[in-house]
């Protein structure tokens, strides 16, 4: 797994590219705790090369979710595709996550 990470305006993207799995989920938290270290809080995370997450992945992302919200910013995911997105209705977190299908759209509802 690879994570890129820019920046469009205060917004940070990561672009993850490969499988989110036990081994490398921790990865993404430790990537948005060093964001939220420099005051970075609205994150997004594009999905749009995973073609794999399992429950770890799927619990890092709520874990972050959760100190972005408690820091006063917010955690969005874009370009959910295929057996990944399976996933998330499986385990009903398509309600619980603001998900998009573009970087537009989520940039957008930052106000960008």
């Amino acid at each position: 797994m690879d994570i890129t990470i820019r920046e469009n305006n205060e917004v940070v993207i990561m672009d993850i590219n490969g499988e989110i799995d036990l081994y490398n989920a921790p990865d993404i938290k430790e990537n948005i705790k060093n964001q939220m270290e420099t005051g970075k809080t609205n994150i997004i995370i594009n999905l749009d090369k995973v073609s794999y997450i399992d429950s770890s992945g799927i619990g890092v992302l709520i874990s972050s979710l959760s100190n972005l919200k408690k820091a006063g910013g917010s955690l969005k995911i874009i370009n959910v595709y295929a057996s990944v997105r399976k996933v998330f209705e499986l385990t009903k977190l398509t309600s619980f996550f603001d998900i998009y299908d573009s970087e537009q759209g989520a940039l957008a509802s930052y106000g960008g």
